[in-house]
């Protein structure tokens, strides 16, 4: 019997019964489906993340200090420890082209032209570089020293009137202080700059440190109110000077964070810059060692290296859904191993018939075994279809760029052809064994 003349009687089965064929398909359309899917969603997730880090993004080290039995992600645990006077210092290290510090500032709430918004975690604190000019949609990065801000668009349309570069927000600030910045600048999109935010859209005002909050730790360490700036207001909200005697000294500010740029995104030159940070930080010329004397330890990490333990949660959790989903493809395989011992038992007078004209047993198992292939093929090919099409939909649900994992699609139609063929072993072999004159007699 000829090869095509045992598909097409196995096909010729397959339709006979096309209900029967449909759910038993449906276990392997299901199992690759689900696969395919959460693939396509888990490598669109890991693609939209790192897509977030920019190229000049990859040069930053990002540095904060935190017990050692610590365990999270960027800023856990962490205590400001880091000076004015060792961020100038760091910059001056070899390897090292800009040294800034990071700080998250506590608000109440963000009002323009008499609008307000309630705001607990907007405001940032940091260098101008923090913001890169290509991540900017209009505008200029802001210029330490002076009050000005760069807003993201989360910030910029959120009142009835748009907010545009040159105009003026007041934010206040958490004990009822009130600050008011120029807008310079607004960012192309509302995502994090950094891991230190992490990459949700998020209202965001970036300030610089210089005064926004060098002058208000300093103040706060002087024994004055920690919640000013340059223009704040005193504990019943009423507007005072940043520039008073108490907020002078910039160097008692400690920053929670502070971020390396090293000279270019070489491998080399980042490892260069981070090694000169943590030499300079760990040595006793640095006002962070006294700190670090406390318990604590100096983390500093790049974007990859912090982005990379997400991505090993990602891949773990995907691993797990994907596992589960296989278990559908095993209820398949016994799907067709059961309706093909049922089509055996169902056939065997046929059989009987083909072994009496002179059918041998390698073409009666090359029939059954066709059958159960061509099974496992379709079930393969549909699920491929409707996991890429549950995966577009899931991608574009959540707003990911899209990332099909091509090789998950060339395995697929594998997997289909090896559940067909192991399935359908057993029951391909019993039909070829099936002795010719008690098939005759078979009723």
């Amino acid at each position: 019997m000829r090869a095509i003349e045992s598909l097409r009687l196995a096909w010729r089965s397959i339709r006979g019964h096309k209900l029967r064929s449909s759910l038993t398909t449906l276990g392997i359309v299901i199992g690759i489906a689900a696969v395919i899917a959460f693939v396509t969603l888990g490598a669109s997730l890991q693609e939209g993340v790192l897509g977030d880090v920019s190229p000049d993004d990859r040069r930053n080290v990002y540095g904060w200090a935190a017990e050692p039995e610590t365990e999270g992600g960027p800023l856990a645990g962490a205590q400001p420890v880091f000076s004015e006077d060792d961020l100038d210092e760091i910059e001056q290290r070899e390897g090292v082209d800009a040294a800034y510090g990071y700080m998250p500032l506590s608000t109440q709430a963000i009002a323009y032209e008499g609008e307000i918004s309630p705001q607990s975690d907007a405001l940032v604190a940091a260098g101008p570089s923090y913001i890169r000019e290509n991540r900017l949609a209009e505008g200029r990065q802001f210029e330490q020293g002076e009050r000005e801000a760069v807003i993201n668009p989360a910030v910029a349309g959120q009142f009835e009137e748009d907010v545009s570069v040159g105009d003026e927000l007041t934010v206040a600030l958490q004990g009822g202080q009130r600050t008011t910045v120029t807008v310079v600048g607004i960012t192309e999109s509302s995502e994090g700059l950094s891991p230190f935010e992490g990459f949700e859209p998020s209202p965001r005002v970036y300030v610089p440190t210089d005064p926004f909050y060098t002058e208000d730790a300093a103040a706060s360490f002087s024994g004055g109110d920690s919640g000013g700036a340059n223009n704040g207001s005193d504990g019943n909200g009423t507007e005072i000077d940043g520039n008073s005697s108490d907020a002078n000294d910039a160097n008692d500010a400690l920053f929670l964070a502070i971020v390396v740029e090293a000279e270019s995104t070489d491998d080399a030159a980042i490892e260069r810059a981070k090694e000169s940070a943590r030499s300079y930080l760990e040595s006793e010329e640095s006002d962070a060692s006294a700190l670090l004397d406390d318990g604590l330890e100096v983390r500093l990490q790049t974007s990859a290296e912090l982005l990379q333990q997400l991505e090993d949660v990602l891949n773990l959790l995907q691993n797990f859904i994907v596992g589960i989903a296989a278990i559908s493809l095993v209820v398949g395989s016994v799907g067709i191993a059961n309706i093909m011992l049922v089509s055996v038992t169902e056939r065997t007078r046929e059989i009987g018939i083909m072994k009496a004209v002179g059918a041998q047993n390698r073409e009666i198992l090359g029939l059954f075994l066709a059958e159960a292939v061509i099974l496992g093929v379709i079930g393969a090919i549909l699920g491929t279809l409707l996991g890429l099409v549950a995966g577009y939909l899931g991608a574009w649900y959540i707003d990911l760029p899209l990332v099909y994992p091509l090789e998950y699609v060339a395995l697929a139609i594998v997997v289909g052809v090896l559940v067909g063929v192991l399935a359908g072993l057993y029951p391909a072999w019993r039909a070829a064994r099936t002795d010719p004159i008690d098939a005759l007699r078979y009723e």
